[in-house]
């Protein structure tokens, strides 16, 4: 993953992080989905993608990542949100269509996890739909262990809702304490 460089979200990113938003969304969207998925971008947007620094804020398993390429362009983008008191949820992770296949979306999710333990949490969980299949293959190979499914049925800035299946996953960052006795 040579030239890419992951950092953390600055306002200035902001125009870029909804650009980038937008385009992947876009590109998920089935054609029978489409007004369906421009609303659940306005929705979102609304709610969190034009609020990064306000919604994710920092502190313990919280914040809000871009990965720059060579250029400092965007082409990487995940956040972190607290999940628990033991836990953190990968949110936005994605990664622009010309940068795909780079490694950028592994190197992501290793920073997570990175920052995750270091922020003192055990575990990592996420969600992601049956509309991404690299991102299933992605969690699935990086030892994520699927932990429910569910069809969404009803849309907030978490989900399309519409029918879509939605896929559960965590992955323990660190063992649990052991009781001695």
């Amino acid at each position: 993953m040579q030239g890419i460089l992951l950092r953390l979200y600055r306002d200035a990113d902001g125009g870029a992080v909804r650009a980038l938003f937008r385009s992947v969304n876009r590109e998920l969207a089935p054609s029978d989905m489409v007004e369906t998925f421009e609303c659940y971008i306005a929705l979102a947007e609304r709610e969190e993608i034009t609020r990064i620094s306000e919604y994710y804020g920092t502190g313990r398993g919280r914040g809000f990542w871009v990965a720059e390429d060579a250029n400092g362009d965007i082409i990487g983008m995940f956040g972190l949100e607290p999940a628990g008191d033991d836990a953190a949820e990968l949110r936005r992770m994605y990664v622009a269509s010309a940068a795909r296949g780079r490694g950028v979306a592994s190197a992501m999710l290793r920073e997570a996890e990175r920052f995750v333990r270091a922020s003192g949490l055990k575990r990592l969980v996420l969600s992601t739909s049956e509309l991404q299949p690299a991102a299933l293959a992605l969690y699935r190979g990086a030892g994520y262990r699927l932990v429910r499914e569910e069809v969404a049925s009803a849309a907030n800035n978490k989900t399309i809702g519409s029918g879509v299946r939605r896929f559960y996953f965590e992955k323990q960052l660190r063992e649990p304490a052991v009781e001695r006795g």
